[in-house]
């Protein structure tokens, strides 16, 4: 599902200013003198943590998202047109070109977590959040959005919630772990059923000395 760019809207911020200066240095660096526009994507994702953590301190809450003001700053740092940086940022479905809830949570609902129940897990969301996907509570507080893969088959079905994945998931330990949100309590991320990494849930069927040797089971 592709997030929504409202480049003209009116609660676009007239202007937007890094304050990490010496992160955007930072990321500069990284690419050979003339190469800056390859900075691109790293500036991008700078500016929409800038504004998560703004959000964070606001009432009612908001997730990170890009104004336009900071795309267009983006491309006065790199000596590109605006466009240049509005291709990319509208081209990836990880950055948020409009306002996103604190918590935004991207539900899989490709083949294999679909197979496992992802169904069960978007009705979870919805029933217990009271919105649909592309819907934000009215506190601010959450988005849901309807997904492509996250790249985590193996522990399905699964969401992610800003940067952390949350697998193995079923609809109980989905509304639980919304109500942990709610209420500002830290959940552990990965497999809610207690699985290392990708292994089966009875525990690891090869290496299992090298297993038990780092702590594994």
């Amino acid at each position: 599902m592709k997030k929504s760019a409202a480049l003209h809207a009116d609660f676009q911020p007239s202007n937007f200013t890094f304050r990490d200066l010496k992160k955007v240095e930072e990321i500069l660096s990284r690419y050979p003198k003339g190469k800056q526009r390859s900075a691109v994507m790293p500036l991008l994702d700078l500016a929409q943590r800038q504004v998560g953590e703004d959000g964070a301190k606001a009432s009612p809450p908001y997730g990170g998202w890009i104004p336009r003001a900071a795309m267009d700053e983006i491309a006065r740092i790199i000596d590109v047109p605006p466009i240049k940086v509005y291709e990319v940022a509208t081209f990836y479905s990880m950055y948020n070109l409009a306002p996103v809830g604190k918590y935004l949570v991207q539900m899989c609902t490709t083949t294999p977590c679909m197979l496992c129940g992802s169904g069960d897990i978007v009705k979870a969301c919805e029933e217990k959040l009271g919105i649909h996907a592309g819907q934000t509570t009215q506190d601010g507080l959450f988005t849901l959005m309807e997904v492509e893969c996250l790249g985590a088959c193996v522990n399905a079905p699964m969401i992610q919630v800003n940067d952390d994945y949350f697998e193995d998931l079923t609809p109980d330990s989905t509304r639980q772990l919304l109500d942990d949100l709610t209420h500002g309590r830290t959940s552990s991320h990965g497999s809610l059923k207690g699985r290392k990494g990708s292994m089966a849930l009875s525990g690891p069927t090869t290496l299992q000395d090298k297993a038990k040797k780092i702590g594994v089971v």
